[in-house]
């Protein structure tokens, strides 16, 4: 399962039923899972962490020194999850002692070509970053987000689970979830209905969040006037608290509302 092209250092583990391609270059302090495939021209670093059944396709870099001059070699980690896919020429690099330890990536999700994601980046499980999507450092990707081609995403950005994020937008501002997100500069377009939908949010629930978004973005209230008019006026449920703690706790502040 391993080609003798390949260098895997000696104090790496590798599971069983792991394919290791020729000129793959594996580092030490390297834990591999089984069922893992590793394309050609891969190098994976010190640090890494890669689960069960992952794919990772030639050219990619995984676990690499943070591009942080604050860095200064420090033991960190950089973890992928189980079925997980990382296309060709994606760059991952590992966390800072300053922050996580440690960039990590969810199970089940799919990081397609030239991707990078930098050091002590947090992405949830089941998200979608498309082609050239670049994510600098310290960011929060939560569960089921998609993120389409060539999005720049700023430091320290949070981004909530079930959002979708337009092609080549810049995202300067935190993300709520189950929200569509584009326009320059980011703003709302709607709720993520299409992909609520096909994760089994009913009707009644994907209205309960618009009406929640629309008191937000549309009724020209400000955020905090929002939140009290929705907190005094809708009922508790998990996703109106998910809405409402995430603005709350918004380090950056929310994207704009709706802009014509």
């Amino acid at each position: 399962m391993i080609q003798s092209l390949a260098y895997i250092h000696p104090e790496a583990k590798i599971a069983n039923n792991v394919v290791i391609e020729p000129f793959v270059t594996i580092y030490k302090n390297v834990v591999i899972g089984e069922g893992t495939w590793i394309g050609s021209n891969v190098t994976i670093m010190e640090g890494a962490r890669i689960g069960k059944n992952c794919k990772i396709f030639p050219g990619a870099v995984i676990s690499a020194n943070p591009q942080d001059l604050k860095y200064k070699g420090e033991d960190t980690t950089c973890t992928i999850g189980d079925n997980t896919t990382i296309r060709e020429c994606v760059t991952l690099n590992r966390g800072t002692a300053l922050d996580k330890n440690e960039t990590r990536i969810g199970n089940n999700c799919l990081l397609m070509a030239y991707v990078h994601v930098a050091h002590d980046c947090v992405v949830g499980n089941n998200v979608i970053l498309a082609n050239s999507v670049q994510l600098a450092g310290h960011i929060t990707i939560d569960d089921h987000v998609y993120i389409a081609g060539t999005v720049a995403v700023n430091q320290f950005v949070s981004i909530g689970a079930h959002a979708m994020i337009s092609g080549g937008s810049l995202v300067r501002k935190d993300v709520p979830p189950y929200v569509k997100a584009g326009r320059e500069p980011l703003s709302y377009v709607g709720i993520n209905s299409v992909g609520l939908r096909r994760r089994g949010f009913s009707d009644e629930k994907i209205n309960e969040i618009q009406d929640i978004y629309r008191t937000i973005f549309l009724r020209k209230y400000n955020i905090t006037q929002a939140i009290d008019i929705i907190e005094a006026e809708v009922r508790p449920t998990e996703e109106r608290d998910e809405i409402i703690n995430f603005i709350r706790n918004s380090n950056r502040g929310i994207m704009k509302g709706f802009l014509q």
